[in-house]
């Protein structure tokens, strides 16, 4: 549909939901035929691939379309190895015509690997879209196994969260492992991301989570890599991490690097207080049981909590657990997750690599 302003000048051509709180999503500045809709989606998805071919190194596994940043509003796709996982968000690319389109394109750009919807319920049903079971479109696998910075996992296109991993912290998982050191303690590991990286450089990792599924995966993660561990086995434990932080902290147990990645604590601008006052908790704790030199690696995925709150609190809970702190990195979501200007809702994943100076 074409869209203008109250005074009738031309903004472009968007895409239309009649039930979502973002009622229109911009697609191009300029004002298009119907006719032109499809090969100008198909293109988009041609440019995605090019961009993730020529800037992700190192890895089988990355985005390939992450809605708008690439100019594709409402639609998710990532890559596992051989296996591309689809999520449709909004109506217009569930449309049967859009929705074809983008799987023989995909199917085009990928012909050796195998592609499969994974449907969010929630999402269908908020977007009033008619029940659709998650489902392999091509190919013969929707499970594999694909690596991150040389260390290698399990993939399910039916269990875990998003599309099945966190692709978005892979160049911090590689970050991380350049500071990190001596004994080590990872927080909401899920299925090991950070742990088995830093496992490489460590002395010892103790990984959390409250998940005993996601711990169960990221123990055959582990079994995946031994040669990668110089720390001998990581100790996996099912807990509540703020419970956990609190006990640990109370019997002065001491760390050398700790990691912070949580779920997002703040879905909504009305819930950023209370989201703050989590992660200062976490953050406080972590600080106190880290010894002089020691490395925090602390996360937020939470959009609502911009970067300056996030320091804000940090530099909060230094003062209050009397430590100094020297930031070594800011950084965001990997490059194959681009921040599109203009559009803030792209640029949502904080990590903040410090070192306690005193």
């Amino acid at each position: 549909m074409g869209v203008h302003d109250e005074r009738g000048r031309k903004l472009g051509s968007a895409l239309y939901s009649t039930s979502s709180q973002i009622a229109i999503r911009l697609l191009t500045s300029d004002v298009i035929a119907e006719a032109d809709l499809l090969p100008l989606i198909r293109q988009r998805i041609d440019n995605a691939v090019g961009f993730r071919e020529n800037n992700v190194h190192d890895s089988d596994s990355y985005r390939v379309i992450f809605s708008e940043a690439d100019l594709l509003p409402g639609v998710i796709v990532d890559k596992y190895n051989d296996v591309l996982v689809m999520q449709v968000l909004t109506q217009a690319f569930d449309r049967e015509d859009i929705r074809r389109g983008v799987v023989e394109t995909l199917i085009q750009q990928f012909p050796t690997s195998s592609l499969f919807e994974r449907v969010d319920p929630h999402i269908r049903e908020l977007e009033q879209l008619p029940a659709r079971e998650s489902q392999l479109i091509a190919g013969k696998n929707f499970a594999t196994i694909f690596t991150l910075n040389g260390v290698r996992f399990y993939f399910d296109g039916l269990g875990g969260q998003k599309t099945g991993a966190f692709l978005d912290q892979r160049e911090n998982y590689a970050a991380a492992t350049r500071y990190a050191h001596g004994d080590t303690l990872d927080c909401f590991t899920y299925q090991g991301g950070f742990a088995l990286h830093l496992a490489r450089v460590c002395r010892s990792v103790t990984a959390v989570d409250a998940s005993r599924t996601a711990l169960e995966v990221a123990e055959g993660n582990e079994q995946l890599n031994p040669a990668l561990r110089t720390c001998g086995e990581v100790e996996w434990i099912e807990g509540n991490v703020f419970d956990l932080l609190k006990d640990y902290s109370a019997a002065a147990r001491e760390y050398d690097t700790i990691v912070l990645d949580p779920p997002a604590f703040a879905k909504s601008k009305r819930n950023v207080e209370a989201a703050l006052r989590g992660y200062k908790e976490l953050n406080l704790r972590a600080l106190k049981m880290l010894r002089p030199g020691g490395i925090l690696v602390t996360c937020s995925c939470s959009f609502h909590v911009g970067e300056g709150e996030f320091l804000e609190m940090l530099a909060a809970a230094a003062a209050d657990s009397e430590r100094r702190l020297r930031i070594l990195e800011k950084r965001g979501a990997a490059i194959d997750h681009p921040v599109l200007v203009g559009v803030q809702e792209t640029q949502y994943l904080k990590c903040v690599i410090v070192q306690v100076t005193e």
